[in-house]
């Protein structure tokens, strides 16, 4: 019995080809998360959306916490939903899971298709309501602010007690990517 290499088809495509942009998630702040440790905990982020994983910085001792750090997700398929974990981060065991947020990213990927040049600074362009589908707290709204779209959300973590995250989404193009 002979052993010959087997040969994969390739597609065609380059990862550049499929890659429609890349979503650059602000995130922003908790508010009154969920206490895990004594009297407080120490609360990072973990975005996940297919098989890409990010991680904000630990803040030691804060239920109010202030990341305003930027993690950026590539996105090949504007379907995939987003998942935003939050963790307190424990030196000596697991760390404990403080709630969990999904989000879509289809109403601000219709915002990007639109011809928005000339618009003023701060126009509405659309309005995401809560309802059982999404994780938000309050109406977002996706605005043409400065030359480009952005949208503000507040999360209502799910299985936990108390909690809301606050993010902003952002686009990035790339020059060779895959046209909206």
């Amino acid at each position: 019995m002979s052993s010959s290499p087997t040969t994969r088809p390739t597609s065609g495509t380059s990862l550049m080809e499929s890659l429609l942009g890349l979503l650059r998630i602000r995130v922003r702040r908790g508010i009154n998360l969920a206490v895990r440790d004594v009297r407080t905990s120490d609360p990072y982020i973990v975005i996940k959306m297919g098989k890409q994983k990010l991680k904000t910085r630990v803040i030691k001792k804060d239920i109010n916490p202030e990341w305003n750090e930027d993690l950026t997700l590539s996105v090949s398929d504007p379907d995939i939903p987003i998942k935003l974990t939050v963790y307190d981060h424990d030196t000596f065991t697991k760390d404990d899971k403080m709630g969990d947020a999904e989000f879509g990213i289809n109403a601000f990927i219709d915002a990007l298709r639109m011809d928005l040049q000339g618009l003023p600074s701060g126009t509405i362009i659309s309005r995401v309501q809560p309802c059982r589908k999404n994780c938000l707290s309050e109406e977002s709204c996706i605005l043409w602010s400065e030359g480009r779209i952005v949208q503000d959300m507040c999360l209502r973590l799910k299985n936990v007690e108390c909690g809301e995250v606050e993010i902003q989404l952002q686009w990035i193009e790339l020059p060779g990517a895959k046209a909206l």
